[in-house]
């Protein structure tokens, strides 16, 4: 059986539009949908009140997810959509989902989104706003290493699964210099042929694909910022090229996660993109 797209939800509104985009996802993918939310086993069962009509915690809980099957249903009927209720401490316990999702999503920038980026094990994808389309633009962060090769994989899935484009960009943060005779400065060293020549490899493995690729001498969050604003989809890797040992997120999925305008998805090392 295929692994879910995995949805995480909390009852807010905020959750509203992760909820949309994985049914969406999951219709476009032919995969399953798992919608589940997390109880933090110290919330009480009860509210302190003396009124017997209260809803218990449960009660509650169950009725939140019936109504976000119902919603995703709307979006994606002919979608398998399963629902859980999950007793523990929210990261642990979505980080255990992504090791039997395919993808998994949640809501806003946020110390759940942080804590999750680079620790699972699949790729997360980050839900700040969703507006249905398809036939658009996925974009790409790619530096050439080895979280930016999984982030175009899953990148080129994606703009398969939504008959888009992918633009693969490439910012150059500040120029890198070689080394130089005395008397004379350094001279700055132009990536582009390398990067191009590791592009058209992946045109060769991936004929059927409409990619495009730019790179542009500005920083690469400003810069897939920018892009975000038109994009269906940005994709990046959760290190790359010059991360220093121990961080599992870098600066520049940091950055993306808080500017986009789009839904960002971040592919860390041990995320497995193709099931």
């Amino acid at each position: 059986m295929n692994a879910p797209i995995v949805v995480g939800i909390d009852g807010s509104r905020a959750a509203c539009p992760a909820l949309d985009w994985a049914a969406d996802d999951a219709a476009r993918r032919g995969l399953p949908l798992r919608v589940v939310h997390v109880r933090e086993p110290w919330k009480a069962e009860h509210a302190l009140s003396t009124s017997t009509d209260e809803e218990c915690t449960t009660v509650r809980c169950d009725r939140m997810l019936a109504g976000a099957a119902e919603r995703a249903r709307a979006l994606a009927p002919e979608t398998p959509i399963s629902t859980a209720l999950i007793t523990g401490a929210v990261l642990e316990r979505l980080k255990d989902e992504s090791e039997r999702a395919e993808t998994l999503v949640v809501a806003v920038p946020g110390p759940v989104a942080l804590g999750l980026a680079g620790h699972t094990g699949c790729p997360l994808v980050v839900v700040r706003t969703f507006v249905r389309g398809g036939g658009g633009e996925v974009v790409a962060g790619y530096d050439g290493s080895p979280c930016a090769d999984l982030a175009l994989e899953y990148a080129l899935t994606q703009a398969t699964a939504r008959h888009a484009t992918l633009r693969v960009l490439h910012g150059d943060r500040y120029p890198i210099m070689t080394p130089h005779p005395v008397g004379y400065g350094p001279l700055p060293v132009d990536e582009t042929p390398e990067l191009r020549l590791r592009l058209d490899a992946w045109r060769e493995r991936h004929p059927g694909a409409r990619l495009t690729d730019s790179v542009v001498r500005d920083h690469p969050v400003p810069a897939l910022a920018r892009a975000s604003r038109t994009a269906e989809l940005v994709v990046v890797g959760s290190r790359g090229i010059g991360g220093l040992t121990g961080l599992v997120l870098g600066s520049v999925s940091h950055g993306v996660l808080h500017r986009a305008h789009c839904p960002v998805a971040v592919i860390g090392m041990t995320s497995a993109c193709i099931h």
